[in-house]
């Protein structure tokens, strides 16, 4: 089994179930209140652990008692958290979430220490010197870090993941750089200026992608499933219907059994198969990386 590198963000979520979503200016009373840890690269390093894969995670925490709690976390989650970063004058990165009665969310996050993670703060002993080993990246931290990441690695023959959340303009030298890119519909047409609400576009948005130089593409497309397109294969990968409470983590849910399921050497329609499994049991379940399935629960 390949090592999986996760390089991103780690913040705690506080959510709030709420039976909407508030308008500009009003207020709402809510219901259930929950503290989680989170962060997209953190999710999708839990997400990964949990389901078998041999993951290191790189991300930067404030010095303060959400820092000390997600060390202690990640730890118990079986994860390399060596490598990790303390920031003494950034606090360590909060989210805000409200999940209305249909699942949906709304999200604001404030970076602290996730913005401040730079190339300077990344061990290169972290990497190791296996270049099949799997480098995951998401957006939530300085794009600058994630550019300069992915263009060194890719250089030494590793398989670079990129999760582009949130959206971005990316420029053609690290498209050309991805192994594979996971874009949902948003982020998708942010990238290409397609417009994906189908498998039709869905395809000329991966086909763009595939273009610019990404070797693989992967487009989530919700409860639909996933848009798998590569040099010898496109089509849309479907996923069993389930009724969702919080849709919070499951793009980076998805892209943490991904990416395990290719470390493991699955081809690339089986690993996404595996992916939406994984995804699926996430939105049945409060929480970000609470929501993470493990192993067991999916049948390969």
């Amino acid at each position: 089994m390949s090592k999986i590198i996760v390089i991103g963000s780690s913040n705690t979520d506080m959510v709030i179930k709420s039976k909407k979503h508030p308008l500009p200016g009003e207020t709402i009373m809510g219901g259930t209140f929950l503290m989680n840890p989170g962060g997209k690269g953190a999710n999708q390093a839990v997400a990964a652990a949990r389901l078998g894969g041999n993951v290191t995670f790189v991300t930067k925490t404030g010095n303060d008692i959400f820092g000390e709690e997600a060390l202690c976390h990640f730890s118990k989650e079986g994860i390399d958290a060596s490598y990790i970063v303390k920031d003494p004058n950034n606090p360590s990165g909060v989210a805000l979430i409200i999940v209305d009665e249909y699942g949906e969310n709304a999200i604001v996050v404030a970076p602290g220490s996730n913005g401040t993670l730079s190339a300077y703060d990344i061990d290169e002993e972290a990497f190791g010197t296996d270049p099949a080993d799997i480098i995951l990246l998401q957006l939530e931290i300085p794009l600058s870090t994630v550019e300069f990441v992915a263009e060194k690695y890719a250089a030494k023959g590793n398989r670079v993941i990129l999760n582009p959340a949130p959206a971005r303009n990316l420029s053609g030298l690290l498209l050309e750089c991805l192994y594979l890119i996971t874009p949902n519909e948003i982020e998708a047409e942010s990238i290409t200026g397609i417009n994906v609400t189908d498998e039709a576009s869905a395809e000329l948005a991966a086909k763009e992608l595939h273009e610019r130089g990404v070797k693989n593409v992967v487009i989530t497309l919700g409860a639909t499933g996933a848009y798998l397109y590569s040099d010898t294969i496109s089509k849309l990968i479907t996923i069993v219907p389930v009724k969702a409470v919080d849709t919070t983590a499951a793009g980076d849910i998805f892209n943490g059994a991904l990416a395990v399921a290719i470390s493991e050497g699955k081809g690339l329609e089986e690993a996404v198969n595996f992916a939406n499994k994984a995804a699926a049991i996430s939105v049945t379940r409060m929480g970000a990386q609470a929501s993470a399935p493990y192993r067991k629960e999916i049948t390969d």
